[in-house]
């Protein structure tokens, strides 16, 4: 029974793993986007983007799964009952035919593209002008200043908060059950229902704090790595 359980609840991580991972992939350079547009001079974009923000991270993220999730279904009823039809209601009915998984993996990439925006803008704006100012003396271009001095010492900064989100993720990506997405929560769950076994739900967190642990481990490398940048 032990094995079969492992089995069951390993298969289903694999589904929390692939949404941890293409939360990963896709909300990373999107919230360095976003936070390149809240440092924007271009007043009206940078308090949109920062209006933007603060919403998102501002509302809980199981409210804003719900809302991806049973959102595009009303809206669209709200529209064909007016007779409306455009581009926006056929995404809005594109979205509520999605997979449950997909919906998650959105909803997540925009919750964490916030959070990490912040990151970055905190770790962008601790670099000191000087440096810019010389890089400007040198003759190099603000976009050369950006990839050959700045960034570095930026991603040696923003290590431990990064690691604090990314590890948080990994528990978060629980929630996607909410919204049906059969990950190993709901796997344990099934065994509550289906056989009367609590034990399964506990032995979950095994695999929250092995791959927790795992990330730990790489991050303290990476740490130690980038340790030479101490300006």
């Amino acid at each position: 029974m032990f094995i079969q359980v492992t089995l069951d609840l390993l298969q289903n991580f694999l589904v929390t793993l692939k949404l941890f991972g293409l939360t990963l992939l896709f909300s990373l350079p999107l919230g360095l986007i976003i936070s390149f547009g809240s440092m924007s001079k271009f007043k009206p974009l940078s308090y949109l983007v920062k209006t933007f923000v603060w919403i998102i991270r501002g509302t809980p993220l199981m409210l804003q799964l719900i809302v991806f999730y049973f959102g595009p279904g009303l809206l669209v009823s709200m529209f064909e009952a007016s007779g409306t039809t455009n581009w926006f209601v056929d995404l809005m009915r594109t979205l509520n035919m999605a997979d449950p998984l997909v919906t998650a993996i959105i909803a997540f990439v925009i919750n964490y593209s916030c959070y990490f925006s912040e990151i970055y803008r905190g770790g962008i704006e601790s670099i000191s002008a000087g440096q810019y100012e010389a890089g400007y003396v040198l003759g190099m271009t603000k976009t050369q200043i950006f990839f050959r001095v700045v960034l570095m010492q930026v991603v040696k900064r923003i290590v431990p908060p990064m690691s604090n989100e990314i590890i948080t993720l990994v528990k978060d990506t629980s929630l996607a059950r909410t919204i049906t997405v059969y990950e190993i929560i709901w796997a344990a769950q099934d065994y509550i229902r289906n056989a009367g076994l609590l034990w399964p739900l506990f032995y979950t967190g095994v695999f929250y704090l092995v791959f927790s642990g795992v990330l730990t481990l790489l991050f303290g490398y990476i740490e130690k790595k980038l340790n030479y940048y101490r300006g």
